[in-house]
């Protein structure tokens, strides 16, 4: 298994609405954040297998600009809300279908230099989503799965 750290695991009596995974990076600041930033970059390194494309041309460059992203599965399309931006350092976005507000749920990507890398943290945060229908997908996501992105991250920086 490869370095990494989990957090936000549920337990039988309390649901936890917010799971973490991080781990070091042996790449910049910088260079990470570009994938992360970039919407057509995303589905390359996706650990929940979720993300089908973006259209070129979408980086992210502040807090309120949105993207869209073609899913998998349906091919729906989300417009994802960008609420928190901090070039190189942090971005947080909030999926919603088309035309409509966002769903309650956030993705969010820091970055903090250590040591030769950059420690990388993966947070998904479901604590204002109440679609019934999205719940077990949002239960389903686990910190395992964001690892899995980081890793995947880490395999096209570090290659």
């Amino acid at each position: 298994m490869r370095p990494g750290c989990l957090d936000g695991g549920m337990s039988d009596t309390d649901e936890s609405r917010v799971v973490h995974a991080s781990r070091v990076i042996a790449a910049p600041a910088d260079v990470i954040f570009e994938h992360v930033a970039d919407p057509a970059k995303q589905p390359a390194w996706d650990g929940n297998d979720n993300l089908a494309e973006a259209a070129d041309g979408q980086r992210v460059r502040g807090t309120g600009d949105v993207f869209s992203m073609t899913l998998t599965g349906d091919g729906a399309v989300r417009e994802n809300h960008v609420v928190e931006f901090e070039e190189g350092r942090r971005i947080a976005w909030m999926p919603a279908e088309q035309g409509t507000p966002p769903i309650g749920h956030l993705w969010r990507w820091e970055l903090e230099p250590e040591g030769a890398g950059t420690r990388v943290t993966h947070t998904y945060d479901w604590t204002e989503l109440h679609d019934e229908r999205r719940l077990g997908r949002a239960r389903r996501t686990l910190p395992a799965n964001l690892l899995a992105s980081i890793d995947r991250l880490a395999d096209l920086l570090e290659g």
